[in-house]
């Protein structure tokens, strides 16, 4: 058996010419592998994270896949996307200020000398004004809320005394009040300052609170809303679909000096169940992911982690696999192998295609499954073909043999999409939802302990569930928190995020009805 150039010594290579050749073909393939990774680590340090491909370098490439497909299957929804001219956006001057802000009047009059006519020299009138808008700022405010309790004596017996009650507070025998409570917990895990950050900024207005304290309040936090977490992890869990995706975090532990690998993981429910629910553990094991999953019925739209097999082999849950991971195969292989990764990338576009004309017509589950079977099918089996034929092409351990053998072996999840008209053809919303962990990584760099990962995925569900109905997210946990001490476990879902927006809504909408049936 010929030796590999690893196992060959430099001083005693061989003489015969067929095997140096398999020793250099060796050599060749190493070097492709590791410049390979080396391209992939220089664009995750120092590139853009955007995949884009410029349409030109499709056509140079792919000019075949393109153009197939394009007279097959025209309905009546719309022309190719290649036939459609998007106008540029025009801004008409700048943009108007939002009309439900407060607005201050300020009038600007001209000096009294000056309201003589120089014509006839009599006093000038008012017959009109100019008006500009500008926009301003006020910084928040610290201020002091004193609780006085009064307190009531017989002044005949001078027996019991009475004292008035004190409201419940979010966290008994706290400093901090429900406003500062919430500002603190979306500063962090929203806005996604450190609490070395918001200690200067609460010092710069007067009032100084150590990080350790603010650290203490937001377990504090994590711990009141624990039943609300509860409530939407349920609620997710009955979902038909579930979109997860999991992050690595540091974790600081002591004694050791340095930080261990920490994961958070997010669980997205479908359109009746749309919370985004995070989770953590202390390692990636399967443990995990089979734990908050254990009674959850349907499709899973996840990454091609092993540690669901589990799930998959025991019928209850179906794997969708994500295009968009299986496109990121084919990008970052694009440069071992620029004509068919390009031609991969343009069949994977089509697909795409079909999916943005579906959300331009806001197709139902049942049109959209339609559609599918009649467009996406027919180039899902071009496209099997084609990796089937490129597959006994491409050298075996190759970058593109590599996202070739990624999508076939996994081909029926990857079609699955095409079958049911509520699943996605990618796993980019878990993606979005888990971002926030990674954007806030980058400022408050690790988490504190173990405790502290399990405070974050709490406060970190909350708001990225804000998030998904658009609600205001310092405005609804404020509320939350003055609220959750006293409310009813079976009144609970009152507080979800969406709930809370539509009871907002009502009562903004009701004064306005009295204003109007009291006008007629």
């Amino acid at each position: 058996m010929p030796r590999t150039a690893i196992e060959c010594d430099v001083k005693n290579l061989p003489q015969d010419v067929e095997t140096c050749h398999e020793i250099i073909d060796d050599l060749v393939r190493q070097v492709q592998q590791l410049s390979h990774r080396l391209q992939l680590l220089l664009r995750q340090r120092f590139g853009p994270s955007a995949e884009k491909i410029d349409p030109e370098q499709l056509k140079l490439f792919a000019e075949e896949v393109l153009e197939r497909g394009e007279g097959q299957g025209r309905d009546n929804f719309r022309e190719p996307p290649e036939a459609i001219t998007v106008a540029k956006h025009k801004r008409n001057g700048r943009r108007k200020l939002p009309p439900e802000l407060p607005r201050i009047r300020i009038e600007h009059d001209v000096p009294e000398e000056e309201k003589n006519c120089p014509c006839c020299g009599s006093m000038r009138t008012v017959f009109g004004e100019e008006r500009s808008e500008q926009l301003e700022y006020e910084p928040a405010k610290v201020f002091v809320i004193e609780h006085v309790r009064l307190k009531y004596v017989c002044r005949q017996c001078e027996g019991e005394v009475l004292t008035a009650d004190k409201p419940r507070q979010p966290i008994e025998k706290c400093l901090a009040g429900p406003g500062l409570l919430a500002q603190v917990a979306v500063s962090k895990y929203a806005d996604h300052l450190p609490l070395h950050r918001l200690e200067r900024i609460l010092k710069r207005h007067g009032v100084d609170l150590h990080r350790s304290t603010m650290c203490d309040w937001m377990a504090g936090c994590a711990s009141v809303l624990q039943p609300l977490h509860r409530l939407m992890r349920d609620r997710v869990l009955q979902s038909a679909v579930v979109h997860t995706d999991d992050t690595p975090v540091p974790v600081q532990e002591k004694g050791r000096g340095k930080t261990r690998t920490g994961r958070f993981w997010v669980y997205v429910g479908d359109q009746n169940n749309r919370y985004a629910v995070f989770d953590y553990t202390p390692t990636r094991s399967r443990e995990g992911p089979l734990r908050r999953l254990e009674h959850f019925r349907g499709y899973l739209q996840a990454d091609a982690y092993a540690g669901y097999a589990e799930l998959y082999t025991s019928g209850r849950v179906q794997e969708v696999a994500c295009w968009a991971h299986a496109r990121r195969k084919f990008y970052d292989a694009r440069l071992t192998d620029p004509g068919r990764c390009h031609q991969a990338l343009a069949w994977i576009r089509r697909l795409y295609e079909i999916e943005r004309e579906g959300r331009d017509h806001e197709l139902t589950p049942e049109e959209l499954r339609e559609l599918r079977q009649r467009k996406s099918v027919p180039l899902l089996n071009d496209f099997r073909e084609w990796l089937d034929e490129m597959a006994c092409e491409v050298l075996p351990k190759s970058p593109m043999a590599e996202a070739i053998r990624y999508v076939r072996s996994r081909w029926e999840s990857f079609t699955r999409y095409t079958t049911n008209g509520i699943l996605a053809i990618d796993n980019n919303l878990s993606e979005r939802m888990i971002r926030c962990v990674a954007l806030g990584r980058k400022n408050w760099l690790f988490a504190g302990s173990d405790r502290g990962g399990q405070t974050a995925a709490v406060l970190f569900s909350m708001l990225a569930s804000c998030r998904l109905h658009e609600v205001e997210p310092y405005q609804w946990l404020r509320d939350v928190l003055r609220r959750i001490s006293d409310i009813r476990m079976s009144r609970l879902e009152d507080l979800l995020p969406d709930r809370w927006k539509a009871s907002r809504a009502a009562e903004d909408a009701t004064p306005a009805q009295a204003a109007d049936t009291s006008t007629d």
